[in-house]
């Protein structure tokens, strides 16, 4: 089983994933690493489940630091093994009502969803290296591609838009970089999920979510690499197809 590291997992997604990743786990070799600011309620009931199989690490994506000082926990924890799979699922959303010039949150939106991401990948990276999976995933949106853009512009969240659109830059960015050294990076899109930034009226229950975004995961080769991927959901075969997103 790999040892598997989620940021943003005290709540929605990113705790789904958790909760689903420790539920696989076979041995208590295998390491799910649940990274937030705060470990939430809910995360820790699923903590105190697990038998030893998670570890929680603080980690907030805007404080370079604590990012450094979460990598070396990490690294502690896993003594002598690698880290297979970072799934960076922390982010932040936000809508601006009225013409663009009103939107006032961009810089926000592009530390957390972007910078953030970026810190959390370099600062990890060296755990990866003697891995044979070397997965990175990012939990990327539709919202971001610039094919759909006018599809799309009823939601009233730009800047979120506009860090998305980046975030997948930065994916394909890293994808090119370190594809000699065997990584795997990927964009994945979750679908519209039921959770609290989606809303009740989504498609999709956050369970659904997150056992579509693990199985795109696994799934992914070095064929893969540098892809925006779509979930696969039975049922929803139009929407959710599982083949690559439009940039």
């Amino acid at each position: 089983m790999s040892n598997v590291l989620v940021t943003g997992s005290s709540r929605g997604l990113g705790l789904e994933l958790v909760r689903q990743l420790t539920a696989q786990r076979t041995s208590e070799k295998a390491l799910v690493v649940a990274t937030a600011r705060k470990c939430s309620s809910e995360l820790h009931e699923v903590i105190s489940g697990a038998n030893g199989t998670i570890v929680f690490v603080p980690l907030d994506v805007t404080d370079e630091r604590t990012i450094a000082q979460s990598a070396e926990s990490v690294r502690s924890a896993l003594g002598d093994r690698s880290l297979d799979i970072l799934i960076n699922c922390a982010g932040v959303h936000s809508e601006t009502h009225g013409k663009i010039t009103s939107m006032s949150d961009l810089d926000f939106q592009l530390k957390v969803n972007v910078t953030g991401t970026h810190n959390v990948i370099r600062h990890y990276l060296p755990l990866m290296q003697n891995s044979t999976s070397k997965k990175v995933v990012n939990i990327s949106s539709t919202f971001g591609s610039l094919t759909k853009a006018r599809e799309v512009f009823y939601a009233p969240c730009p800047a979120y838009k506009i860090s998305k659109a980046a975030l997948n830059a930065l994916t394909v960015q890293y994808a090119l970089s370190y594809e000699d050294e065997g990584f795997v990076f990927i964009a994945v899109n979750p679908g519209w999920l039921q959770s609290d930034m989606g809303g009740q009226d989504a498609d999709l229950t956050v369970p659904q979510g997150a056992e579509a975004v693990l199985n795109t995961i696994m799934a992914a080769n070095s064929r893969d690499n540098g892809c925006f991927k779509n979930i696969y959901v039975p049922g929803w075969a139009k929407k959710y197809d599982g083949e690559n997103a439009h940039w």
